[in-house]
């Protein structure tokens, strides 16, 4: 039993320290990211007219969430609207619907504030249209239309938007820090390069609709009703090599449930306001139902390099294991002489199974057999 121990031992130590790298401490990074988005959009609506869109206009800060303890941001690019212009705070009549539809004033409720419409009953039913009367209500009127958004998008041009993301990466316990705009990346191959994995991996510099297409998704489609995409770093570095091979990976996939068979709150969307008044000081708004896409990068990774502690720490586990095997194959053998059977053909059979299905990936079992039975 004791020989096999010469045959265990250097098919494990090989495991640990090479296989496994057992002989590196690990450090997890630690990540900051800043993003700018550009690009232009001209649109011409019945509500808004001719109109050309900036970052200014289609980038919302107020939709941009940072988590700090998992290294994720986010920016949000505005696709797709509603729009509802020249609103006053006044009364007029709710939308039809199972709580506001009326025949006289007594099926209205004065104060009534419900949750799923847009103001608050003054308790007269008036004429919402030719054929249908509903509640009179206290609220931003002319109300909100109840639409489907416009397909195509009406920032279908968003597709070709580009976004600079500017990540820097730190491995405190190895002191290490390094960023994604490389050493030989330089103004003037910023301001041309556009990222693809074959001809630029290194540009920083990403096109909406390319983050779309390599996460498998359509971006018209997408833009339409929104969503929410994923944009992943990777930096996972050994660094016993080189600086220089130390460099992220990216990777995109879409992260909000797209469940064809169950449409309903699919997508991604919010409302938000301007606000103006006018000379003799009355406020109004026109009120925009905006559809865009949330872009989360996501910054992940492992820094390894040479160090005594764990190459001790490991070394010491493996002459821990040795030890056990040897115990556990002794106390086998002991249980079969006590059997009265066949010891070889019997301890032959159990370590055919110990080794294919318990130890094979640990050692090479050809030299294990040889040495063993």
């Amino acid at each position: 039993i004791h020989s096999c121990q010469p045959c265990f031992g250097p098919h494990l130590r090989r495991y640990v320290f090479f296989c496994d790298k057992g002989y590196q401490d690990t450090d997890t990074v630690i990540s900051s990211v800043t993003t700018k988005v550009k690009g232009i959009a001209l649109t011409n609506t019945s509500d808004l007219g001719l109109r050309i869109w900036d970052a200014a206009d289609y980038v919302i800060p107020a939709q941009v969430a940072s988590r700090r303890e998992e290294e994720e941001s986010s920016f949000f690019v505005l696709t797709n609207l509603i729009i509802t212009p020249n609103q006053t705070q006044s009364c007029c009549a709710e939308n039809p619907g199972p709580r506001s539809s009326c025949s006289t004033d007594q099926d209205c409720e004065k104060g009534l504030v419900n949750k799923h419409k847009t103001g608050m009953q003054t308790g007269r039913c008036i004429q919402f249209s030719a054929s249908e009367k509903t509640c009179e209500v206290l609220a931003w009127c002319p109300l909100e239309k109840e639409a489907n958004p416009p397909d195509p998008p009406l920032l279908a041009e968003a597709e070709k938007f580009t976004v600079l993301i500017k990540n820097g990466i730190h491995y405190p316990k190895f002191h290490f820090r390094k960023r994604n705009i490389l050493p030989h990346v330089n103004s003037s191959y910023l301001s041309q390069c556009v990222f693809n994995r074959t001809t630029d991996p290194d540009c920083p510099i990403f096109r909406l609709g390319d983050i779309a297409s390599e996460a498998g998704e359509d971006f018209q489609t997408m833009a339409v009703h929104g969503g929410v995409m994923g944009v992943q770093i990777r930096w996972d570095c050994d660094l016993d090599w080189p600086e220089s091979w130390c460099v992220p990976t990216y990777t995109f996939r879409r992260l909000d449930n797209k469940d064809l068979k169950n449409n309903v709150t699919t997508g991604y969307n919010f409302r938000f306001a301007k606000y103006y008044k006018n000379e003799r000081g009355q406020e109004s708004r026109t009120l925009f139902k905006g559809y865009g896409i949330r872009f989360d990068i996501k910054v992940f990774g492992t820094g390894r390099k040479s160090s005594a502690l764990p190459i001790l720490l490991n070394l010491g586990a493996s002459l821990g294991l040795l030890g056990t095997v040897s115990i556990n194959l002794e106390n086998v053998y002991k249980v079969l002489k006590l059997c009265g059977k066949n010891i070889s053909i019997i301890f032959q059979k159990y370590f055919y199974i110990m080794k294919y299905k318990y130890i094979s990936f640990l050692f090479n079992t050809n030299s294990v057999t040889e040495c063993c039975i």
